[in-house]
């Protein structure tokens, strides 16, 4: 049994728009907007601080705000975040604060997976990085 022309032809075709749409998928940028709450132990052994998270994608650009618990008890703050990014599943963003005249920025990286975004918070202290995890759940 031969296989005509055509069906080659049409055979090929149908591989060649599979393989297309599977890059197309593979490409498409995950869409982080909505709202993300996580917890993290408290500071020298205060209280667990809640934070909230939201973030809006519109097109190629990340916007947002991160609104959690200020120093020494005070009432909990949003602070916008900078530099927002989507690549892929990967979302990043930085989180600059002011405290005394001194800026300090925490750049926050991470993996949105199932409504979760888990990543690291990178940060300078004292001319010292140091790290740690995160997870953010989206809340509908």
């Amino acid at each position: 049994m031969t296989i005509s022309k055509f069906t080659k032809v049409l055979l090929g075709a149908a591989l060649l728009t599979g393989t297309i749409i599977q890059a197309q998928a593979q490409d498409k940028k995950a869409d982080p907007t909505g709202t993300y709450i996580w917890t993290q132990a408290g500071r020298n052994g205060g209280p667990d601080r809640t934070n909230t998270l939201v973030l809006k994608l519109e097109g190629d650009k990340l916007t947002g705000s991160l609104t959690a618990p200020g120093r020494g008890g005070a009432a909990p703050t949003p602070t916008d975040i900078a530099d927002g990014k989507v690549a892929g599943a990967v979302v990043s963003f930085d989180i600059i604060r002011d405290f005394n005249g001194n800026s300090m920025t925490n750049v926050y990286s991470g993996t949105l997976t199932n409504d979760t975004i888990k990543g690291t918070i990178t940060m300078n202290r004292n001319g010292q990085d140091t790290s740690r995890d995160w997870e953010a759940k989206l809340q509908k």
